[in-house]
């Protein structure tokens, strides 16, 4: 689990708060393996929970993230800033609001390279409890994830795995 702590220069950015990202892998109906990005805030901003869950759907809207259970494919999206870069055994996340090195397991790269795309949620319910450092168990992560509220109040997209090499 990774983390970026977001600067104070913008009111947004401020009470957004503390962004983190877990990522995992898991099996799809096709019978290969799906690789998810899930962001969410620790709703640590300056304003408290309520209002870094504004700033969250403020920011993907800003963004050009759909809320609320539509898929936006950011390859067919160029306006989108979203970019994602699979190296070294990290995933790297980059859009407005958040730049976030995020160490991820083999099978989450080798799901991410098959599918040459990643399927992120930013979520905007903020989610406290899941605090870097500590154990987020595989039921945890699954009772917020999959909890209808959270996903149909959070941005999905999906984002083409760049890499480094050519």
């Amino acid at each position: 689990m990774s983390q970026t702590n977001t600067a104070s220069a913008s009111s947004l950015q401020s009470r957004l708060g503390t962004l983190v990202v877990i990522p995992w892998a898991g099996s799809h109906e096709d019978g290969q393996d799906t690789p998810f990005l899930l962001a969410y805030s620790l709703g640590d901003g300056v304003d408290g929970p309520a209002a870094g869950q504004e700033a969250v759907l403020e920011a993907a809207e800003e963004i050009g993230l759909p809320v609320g259970g539509a898929i936006l494919d950011v390859a067919q999206a160029p306006k989108v800033k979203v970019g994602l870069l699979v190296e070294g055994g990290k995933a790297v996340l980059t859009m407005p609001y958040l730049k976030v090195t995020c160490p991820v397991p083999e099978q989450w790269t080798a799901a991410a390279r098959a599918r040459t795309s990643v399927y992120v949620i930013l979520a905007s319910r903020p989610w406290p409890e899941a605090v870097p450092g500590t154990e987020v168990t595989e039921e945890e992560l699954r009772a917020f994830a999959a909890d209808e509220e959270v996903l149909g109040s959070a941005a999905h997209f999906t984002v083409p795995v760049g890499s480094l090499r050519g």
